[in-house]
């Protein structure tokens, strides 16, 4: 949940959370568990102990060492701004009737959703490979990007998991053409569990890892090159000297869940994070 810059945010700037023009709804909306992720139990709805009156989070630049890691690897996708600056056209949830604070609380999930698979598509247009599916990305885009838009009872009556299934499948055709022209053997390992797997320097170059479970696996070393991560769990994953060139479907909380190195070779879509090792 990284603070930026005061003002509005558009474009591709709009996918990323923008915390200065949020009412803080990932510190309320969101419940949390005692773990290795936060230091304390929250149910949704009610606001964490670290939050500031100006929706500000009051040990920002500690967090880590406050034992609430699941918080720096969290991004509403721009979702937080949205319904707050557009859904509720800036009305905040401090001091209004309980019903509004609930409907906001309920809605903010949903349109991070949204928010999530704009990303995707976003990305997916970016693809050369993809450009046969482009018209319908483009459409799906629109879609997804009007029902964003919607009233709070609209979103709230929203089946976001109907829609998400269907942009999933168009995704996942993109994958495969996006793969298609990767060197190499690709590998399969949608959905499986790698939790802890050793694969320093496997080839998993157009490897289909959507949605594996990459948690504390030793991937020093590995060739990721068009890869699709798309919902890996990369937690505490070591990528330290690892190619990830041209892997797409990679977000920023995937990145900043991992460890990696100033060897770690990443795509353009995200950052080096601050706490990887120089």
């Amino acid at each position: 949940m990284q603070e930026q810059p005061g003002g509005p945010v558009t474009g591709a700037a709009a996918l990323r959370g923008d915390c200065v023009n949020c009412f803080g709804l990932c510190c309320v909306a969101l419940p949390f568990a005692a773990s290795a992720d936060f230091a304390l139990d929250k149910e949704a709805g009610r606001p964490c102990p670290n939050l500031a009156t100006d929706h500000r989070c009051t040990i920002h630049t500690r967090l880590r060492d406050k034992g609430f890691t699941g918080c720096t690897v969290y991004d509403c996708f721009g979702a937080g701004q949205k319904v707050s600056q557009v859904t509720f056209a800036g009305r905040d949830w401090r001091g209004a009737a309980r019903e509004h604070a609930r409907r906001m609380f309920d809605v903010f999930p949903v349109v991070r959703h949204l928010h999530e698979l704009l990303w995707y598509l976003t990305e997916a247009l970016t693809l050369p490979a993809v450009r046969p599916l482009h018209p319908e990305l483009r459409r799906a885009l629109e879609e997804t990007e009007r029902l964003t838009l919607g009233t709070p009872d609209e979103l709230a009556a929203l089946d976001v998991g109907a829609h998400r299934q269907e942009v999933s499948g168009l995704l996942l055709r993109s994958s495969e053409l996006a793969r298609a022209p990767v060197g190499g053997r690709k590998k399969d390992r949608r959905g499986a569990d790698l939790m802890g797997a050793r694969l320093k320097g496997a080839d998993l170059r157009g490897a289909n890892l959507r949605g594996a479970y990459l948690i504390a696996a030793d991937l020093t070393g590995a060739d990721l090159r068009g890869a699709d991560l798309i919902g890996a769990d990369l937690r505490d994953a070591d990528l330290t000297d690892a190619d990830l060139t041209g892997a797409f479907f990679l977000t920023q909380p995937q990145i900043d869940a991992a460890r990696g190195s100033v060897g770690t070779r990443l795509p353009g879509t995200v950052r080096r994070p601050a706490h990887w090792v120089s």
